[in-house]
């Protein structure tokens, strides 16, 4: 049966997704650098060990994406043209459909690669049906930020979730484990491994 998964999510020791601030050159905020030190490595040509198998793991049968505004782009408000197509370059790593949540829409983006990002206003439940029409049978990935994995966490939407804790202090900005309620008592930890640059952990549906 095909899942909703949040994979490969990095945080810090003191549970912050993102800084403050967040704008083109600070991608994720204040504070937040080396937040992604883990990935990288795990992406270096012939790189092995924990890192890199978890990295692998994040499109394994994995068929459409959920994301917020937030993470597809440093802009606020009403989009002032219809240039920015994202962080990833003309090829994003997705592969599949790509659905941006946001309150300011504008027309489906075709990318090299087979992705395509498709902005959205409607409700978290809608959104998700429309992802696993496209996914065909296969998971779907809720990739960030931080609220939108808090609303589908707290509409019970959700699956399992990996999450990477890296050995950074933010201080300030969203963690991903706030504004969830009673979300969490419907989880339970069902694996925890380290390499010496992060922890895994995998949280999973009672």
């Amino acid at each position: 049966m095909a899942k909703v998964r949040v994979h490969n999510f990095s945080i810090t020791v003191d549970g912050f997704a993102t800084g403050l601030n967040q704008r083109l050159d600070a991608p994720f905020g204040d504070g937040m650098e080396g937040l992604h030190d883990w990935m990288f490595a795990a992406m270096e040509e012939g790189a092995t060990g924990l890192d890199s198998a978890q990295l692998k793991r994040w499109d394994q049968n994995v068929g459409a994406t959920i994301m917020g505004r937030n993470m597809f782009s440093p802009h606020r408000g009403p989009w002032e043209d219809e240039s920015w197509t994202g962080w990833w370059g003309p090829n994003p790593p997705y592969h599949h459909d790509t659905f941006v949540r946001t309150h300011h829409l504008r027309p489906s983006i075709p990318m090299e690669g087979g992705t395509t990002f498709h902005f959205t206003d409607e409700p978290a439940e809608k959104v998700l049906e429309r992802a696993f029409a496209a996914a065909a049978g296969q998971d779907v990935v809720i990739a960030g930020g931080a609220t939108t994995i808090q609303e589908y966490l707290r509409a019970g939407l959700i699956d399992e979730l990996h999450v990477v804790i890296v050995p950074i202090l933010a201080g300030a900005g969203i963690r991903l484990f706030d504004n969830l309620e009673d979300a969490l008592t419907k989880y339970r930890v069902a694996e925890q491994t380290s390499s010496p640059a992060a922890t895994h952990v995998q949280l999973v549906r009672r």
